[in-house]
């Protein structure tokens, strides 16, 4: 490391702010995921809409539970001693689950715009089978993920491998699934808004979705993209790794709101998980209200006049 480089990786920022950063989304975010995937798991029916939400969930827990070790190893001064193998499971984990993450909010997303804007599709593709065909596909490309530990390499390493790998990595697991999640979200705001201020609630979570993921996931791969690109250029990207690492930290906070967007804005989630932690309080299982995720309130209606016209021929909307 030169001098340049070993003053960006002692700094208070990278030291002291990064680790209060994954501490806040560490402590934030892991006791409210395994809350969810407790309701998720075994307070729910297994609807293919659920399938999609739980692999979530345990994507986001994955990436919160390597957290402590990125902690510790800013608080000791970006120094890691426990070994580069373990050192490139902790990143693969990290980075793995960071894009499944995005992916599985693209899976959402397309499930939800099926449901809304297209819901006679619906009743043949969103199937149990379909879930998990789709679902083995983001796991297969998690555990596809190979990385190491990038903060200092040489710089051949950087010239030869990590522009064309994460060149890869930002159009395959973020920008494709970006773009998937815009689209289909976009669709499902000009039918809802199209409905007016019956579905005001569902607009307000489908932009809150839209502005967390924007803002926690797109700095992060953009100025990823960007320090690499400098390394091919010039060789040192010192330029953007202080802002790389700081909005590293950030893109985390992605999987700690998950939880508050889909579920904890829901009275009949809340409802269920004080009952599942103190059994017996609330309401009773007779006239337990139906668990309603995001959109769920929505999926009941149709969407076009076509569809408003083929209602009292196929009353049956599309389950959610």
């Amino acid at each position: 490391l030169d001098k340049v480089q070993l003053k960006d990786i002692q700094a208070p920022v990278t030291n002291l702010y990064l680790p209060i950063l994954y501490l806040l989304a560490f402590s934030v975010g892991l006791p409210s995921n395994i809350m969810v995937l407790w309701v998720l798991v075994f307070r729910t029916n297994r609807l293919p809409s659920m399938f999609f939400l739980i692999n979530l969930t345990i994507a986001d827990c994955l990436l919160l539970l390597v957290l402590p070790f990125r902690i510790v190893y800013h608080f000791r001064g970006n120094h890691w001693e426990l070994g580069e193998p373990f050192c490139r499971v902790v990143m693969a984990v990290f980075y793995g689950n960071m894009y499944g993450s995005a992916w599985f909010l693209a899976l959402v997303a397309i499930d939800r715009y099926v449901a809304l804007v297209h819901p006679f599709k619906a009743l043949t593709l969103r199937t149990q089978r379909m879930s998990v065909y789709m679902t083995v596909a983001v796991w297969t490309v998690v555990l596809l993920q190979i990385t190491t530990c990038h903060d200092a390499l040489p710089e051949e390493e950087h010239e030869n491998y990590f522009l064309p790998y994460f060149s890869t990595l930002f159009a395959c697991c973020f920008l494709l699934p970006f773009a998937i999640i815009l689209f289909c979200h976009s669709a499902v705001l000009r039918t809802l808004l199209a409905e007016g201020k019956r579905y005001a609630h569902a607009i307000r979570v489908t932009v809150l979705v839209l502005l967390v993921f924007i803002v926690c996931l797109l700095p992060s791969n953009v100025l990823l993209l960007l320090t690499y690109a400098d390394i091919w250029v010039d060789g040192d990207g010192e330029d953007f790794y202080i802002p790389y690492m700081i909005s590293l930290a950030v893109s985390t906070f992605n999987s700690s709101l998950d939880p508050f967007i889909f579920y904890f804005v829901s009275t009949e989630f809340r409802q269920k998980l004080k009952r599942s932690l103190w059994p017996g309080m609330g309401t009773t299982a007779s006239d337990e209200p139906r668990l309603v995720m995001l959109y769920c309130r929505t999926a009941q209606f149709w969407s076009s006049r076509s569809t408003r016209l083929m209602f009292s021929r196929s009353p049956r909307p599309a389950s959610c």
